[in-house]
């Protein structure tokens, strides 16, 4: 980022369909403030995806955080992809780079926010490590699992990962995608209450799909899969990504099961030093106050209509 870009007013926005509840943007405009950068975040509502090309192209765009369904079609845009967004595949973050015209850049950040939450409860003494392995669970196999199941294989010691979905040529393409990562992980398709049987405890749970109620029979055997993991003796720490509501059916079914639970909404904490950075530069993002704009985003969560219900 240029001097001259820091000192125009600009704009960052959170594209994507249904973002209209977003609780990020008082977060983000508080560290704009506190950064000294005449920024306005917004979340924006892009119905097709020319109106987020449309946001892209514009000089005064600073950055892009993007969401469904647009996290994999963005990325053959980009003038520039990292190694770490072609690994996982989608692309949540768009930044820009000094030139004439501007170079356009993509990243992911979503595999910071699982592994911060996952981090956030449990028992030390318990958690996987090198020298101690184990499995995890993802509910879902759509863009955000592939940021889940690379930070649960790369940064949370769980080379094998368990997967439940309604789709099974959703898993069989997670399957191949997961083959980029570096240890390669083991990603077991659970279909069967008999199979989840025989399988050990899943030490973290993270559920990557939409609160809905469950219809037809594959949605049926996914949530019996997942509560007869949850009932398991051995309990890790569980992560729902949704969080509209906050209190999703899969928190408050593990929690009676026992299960220290982390809400969605924490997700986007864990993304804000990395994001700034690549937005704002690394100089600016030294004087980021984090504990000011968790509290912001936690008094925007706790005070949201939209998730809250």
């Amino acid at each position: 980022m240029s001097e001259q870009t820091s000192s125009e007013k600009m704009s960052l926005h959170l594209v994507g369909v249904g973002v209209s509840h977003s609780i990020a943007p008082a977060m983000h405009n508080s560290i704009a403030e506190s950064l000294g950068l005449p920024w306005t975040f917004c979340s924006t509502e892009c119905p097709t995806f020319e109106d987020v090309l449309n946001l892209v192209k514009k000089p005064t765009t600073a950055g892009l955080v993007v969401t469904m369904p647009y996290k994999n079609s963005l990325m053959e845009y980009l003038d520039e992809r990292d190694e770490l967004m072609t690994i996982i595949r989608a692309c949540n973050n768009v930044y820009y780079k000094d030139g004439n015209p501007r170079r356009l850049c993509g990243t992911n950040t979503d595999w910071r926010g699982v592994k911060g939450c996952l981090l956030e409860k449990g028992d030390e003494n318990n958690r996987p490590t090198t020298s101690t392995p184990a499995s995890a669970l993802v509910v879902g196999a759509g863009g955000a699992s592939r940021a889940a199941v690379y930070a649960l294989t790369e940064h949370l010691h769980c080379p094998t990962i368990y997967v439940l979905n309604r789709d099974d040529q959703e898993v069989v393409n997670l399957i191949e995608d997961s083959k980029r990562l570096p240890s390669s992980p083991q990603v077991i398709h659970v279909k069967t209450l008999d199979q989840a049987r025989e399988l050990p405890s899943p030490y973290y749970i993270v559920g990557t799909v939409p609160d809905l109620e469950p219809t037809t029979e594959s949605e049926l055997a996914v949530a019996s899969i997942l509560k007869e993991f949850l009932s398991n003796q051995t309990k890790g720490v569980l992560l729902d990504m949704c969080f509209k509501p906050r209190r999703t059916r899969m928190i408050k079914l593990a929690e009676q099961l026992g299960w220290p639970c982390v809400e969605g909404t924490h997700v986007i904490g864990y993304q804000i030093e990395e994001q700034w950075r690549l937005w704002a530069g690394e100089e600016r993002v030294q004087k980021l106050d984090k504990a000011k704009a968790w509290a912001v985003l936690l008094k925007a969560a706790g005070e949201s209509k939209g998730i809250n219900f």
